[in-house]
């Protein structure tokens, strides 16, 4: 199978099935406890973490310069900045006092959350053409950073009275945008080492932005106890302990 449309699938595959399984998690399993929504965005956040900076950032210096690296990480960190400003993300404890307006702000999460999936996807094509394992371990802790981004899209749509069918629909779609990302990622890492180097610092910008502005503060606002902490902990040691297995 030609490299490129196997990375593609590989984006695609995370960002559908991760909103997916958070979809049916949502739909089959009543209201999981914020406890467990924390831990699970502080886990997601301690990964991301891991992979960011004993891979990541490393590999992006490596394969050009410490300069071209740091360009990339600040132009990664930009890029999320300016579709936050635009279109803000989901607030996943939130929810709206009308049950009429359920429908339309889980129409909007899915809509920002297949903006923040594209970043995402070009982050798993660059890191893909870095290293094979990188970008299948990232792809894999995406896909579980995007199960709990599934259940707040879902959770409004259900309450608003839609079709469980559809909000799968819905919710898988907004997965989709991470497949066209992984392949722009790795289509452009494939240009040269520099040009491989400036995506690979994007991917940590990206990703950097993504852990300290959304999952780490997610998994610490109303989550319950220190489920959140732990989280970010046992997944930052996780992901090290993975790294190097691998």
């Amino acid at each position: 199978m030609n490299n490129l449309l196997m990375i593609t699938l590989i984006g695609l595959a995370a960002g559908v099935i991760g909103t997916g399984s958070g979809t049916i998690i949502a739909l089959f399993i009543n209201n999981p406890s914020r406890a467990t929504l924390s831990f699970a965005l502080g886990f997601a956040g301690g990964i991301m973490l891991a992979i960011v900076m004993t891979d990541l950032l490393p590999e992006a210096v490596e394969k050009g310069s410490f300069i071209s690296a740091f360009s990339g990480l600040l132009i990664g960190s930009i890029f999320i900045l300016l579709i936050d400003i635009k279109l803000p993300h989901f607030h996943l404890f939130e929810t709206g006092d009308e049950l009429v307006r359920y429908i339309r702000t889980g129409t909007i999460l899915g809509l920002g959350i297949a903006m923040h999936n594209l970043p995402e996807g070009i982050a798993i094509g660059a890191s893909y053409v870095a290293s094979p394992a990188l970008g299948l371990t990232l792809a894999l802790t995406i896909a579980l950073h995007n199960i709990p981004e599934g259940i707040a899209m879902a959770c409004p749509l259900c309450v608003g009275g839609m079709r469980r069918r559809w909000i799968l629909f819905y919710t898988a779609v907004a997965g989709v945008p991470m497949g066209i990302g992984a392949f722009i990622g790795s289509s452009i890492g494939l240009i040269s080492p520099l040009v491989l180097s400036l995506a690979l610092g994007f991917a940590a910008g990206a990703m950097l932005y993504i852990i300290f502005g959304e999952l780490i503060p997610g998994a610490q606002k109303d989550g319950q106890g220190y489920a959140g902490t732990f989280g970010a902990v046992f997944g930052t040691i996780g992901g090290i302990l993975l790294l190097s297995v691998i």
